[in-house]
């Protein structure tokens, strides 16, 4: 069998520049196809110790000290070049200030995390310009390492991980309320992505890396956006009456009819801050609220409180008894959790103080 032009020993290959000997070449050997080529690359050759001869002995000289250095540097930086060392991705808590207000984006997609209204569930939404999608910024420092909580602007409640309703080997991303220190899976580490982009990787403390739940094997790189705050309170959204449809019948012909709207229920603990002596967290009040309309549970509270104007009275919602709290101006999430609501005197010192993210910013 004719030996394959390639095997000739001393003919150069056309592999990246290789110009050696091949050191095995087989052709229609057994175990292969007829045709079949392997080819086995040729480790350098080992390093000979220097030999000591006779001056009349025809054996080759051994290579230099000089020549061996300069092949094992050679060496060396052809494994750096293979094997690259991996950078360590840098912190990115700056991108986090205490107190502020920010939205986490995708750069592939463009979608904003969401805080749902169901007042549990965090989804992914185009809709940047609203409450849900922006995060207040509460930092924290636990046995000397810095952690970024993040509440949102919307219910108050705290961005965290959970395994449960969610597939064996997965977590879920939820809202849920800050009432343990001892809690670990609402504290987060951001670090830069390592792409120069400027993105960062959000790191829970507990289950690790935000990850794409349809690819647990792809962390998730999010752009930072920080939100301004605005000049004056935003007003709250108005009370929207049950929707009437006509109805068509027998005898009466057409008339209206309101239907029948499923009403939630849930418990209202407030107490009042005062200026001279804050708020104090032992003692609240407890009163039944029905319904989710911010502007109705406004006028509730003020009237337990004896108050003849609603307007005198600002909320703010408290996500758990280690939560900051929330200037509350959307109406209240879809569940039947029972909540904490700190009430201020509008336009008081401690009530001018509140923070309220323009959604509008660009």
């Amino acid at each position: 069998m004719a030996v394959p032009a390639a095997c000739r020993a001393g003919w150069p290959t056309p592999l990246s520049g290789f110009t050696g000997p091949i050191s095995q070449c087989t052709a229609g050997m057994s175990g292969n196809r007829p045709g079949d080529l392997r080819l086995k690359f040729p480790f350098p050759p080992p390093l000979r110790p220097n030999v000591t001869v006779p001056t009349n002995s025809s054996a080759s000289p051994s290579p230099s000290p000089q020549r061996q250095e300069t092949h094992a540097h050679a060496l060396a930086l052809a494994a750096v070049r293979l094997h690259p060392p991996k950078k360590k991705n840098q912190p990115a808590m700056h991108r986090f200030p205490d107190g502020a207000h920010v939205r986490l984006r995708t750069r592939i997609e463009g979608a904003y995390v969401y805080a749902n209204e169901d007042g549990y569930g965090v989804s992914m939404s185009p809709q940047g310009a609203s409450l849900n999608a922006v995060w207040a910024v509460h930092r924290l420092v636990r046995r000397g390492t810095s952690y970024v909580l993040l509440h949102g602007a919307a219910y108050g409640r705290y961005l965290s991980i959970t395994r449960d309703d969610a597939p064996r080997g997965h977590g879920r991303v939820v809202q849920r309320l800050y009432d343990d220190p001892r809690r670990r899976d609402v504290l987060w580490v951001s670090v830069e992505d390592g792409d120069m982009t400027g993105d960062v990787v959000m790191r829970n403390r507990r289950y690790g890396p935000w990850r794409r739940y349809e690819h647990p094997d792809e962390t998730i790189s999010w752009m930072v956006e920080a939100i301004p705050p605005r000049q004056d309170p935003p007003e709250l959204p108005p009370v929207v009456p049950p929707p009437i449809v006509p109805l068509r019948g027998t005898m009466l012909g057409r008339q209206r009819h309101v239907l029948p709207q499923p009403v939630s229920r849930r418990s209202i603990q407030y107490g009042r801050a005062t200026d001279q002596e804050g708020f104090n967290p032992l003692v609240w009040s407890t009163l039944w609220f029905d319904g989710h309309f911010v502007s109705n549970l406004r006028r509730d509270i003020a009237n337990a409180l004896g108050e003849h104007d609603e307007l005198n009275v600002t909320l703010c919602v408290r996500g758990g008894s280690q939560g900051r709290l929330t200037p509350l101006v959307r109406d209240l999430p879809g569940d039947e959790q029972a909540m904490e609501i700190v009430v201020f005197t509008t336009g008081s010192q401690a009530a001018a103080e509140l923070v309220y993210p323009d959604v509008d910013a660009q």
